[in-house]
């Protein structure tokens, strides 16, 4: 059964740096992509950053220019490194893939998310 595994994330201040990490684990065919949702109190979960399998990138509005993802396809880990945080970067932070399991069966995994909490 695979599983994602997070590692990352804390409290820090304003300006400051954080890197969350995610690897699955468990038995799996392949990996579509790998990303990064967050979700504030009272807010919706969005998209912070995503990466596809041929290193294609896409980033949420808020983030562009400051977060940067990126992936090791050889040890299956996604990394996402944040800069200048904001205290509007406050979120619980959920690494999301879709793998494939199986020849024809691909499926959708969610960590079990991470604080990141910026002070100002």
């Amino acid at each position: 059964q695979v599983q994602l595994v997070e590692s990352g994330g804390g409290l820090v201040q304003a300006g400051g740096s954080l890197r969350l990490s995610c690897a699955p684990s468990g038995t799996f065919y392949s990996i579509n992509y790998m990303g990064w949702y967050r979700q504030a109190p009272g807010k919706q979960r969005e998209l912070v950053a995503r990466i596809t399998s041929d290193g294609t990138t896409n980033y949420g509005h808020s983030v562009k220019d400051r977060f940067t993802i990126s992936r090791d396809t050889a040890k299956n880990t996604v990394n996402l490194q944040m800069n200048s945080l904001k205290p509007e970067d406050t979120a619980v932070y959920y690494c999301n893939a879709w793998i494939r399991v199986a020849p024809l069966r691909t499926n959708d995994y969610w960590g079990q998310g991470t604080q990141v909490t910026v002070s100002s």
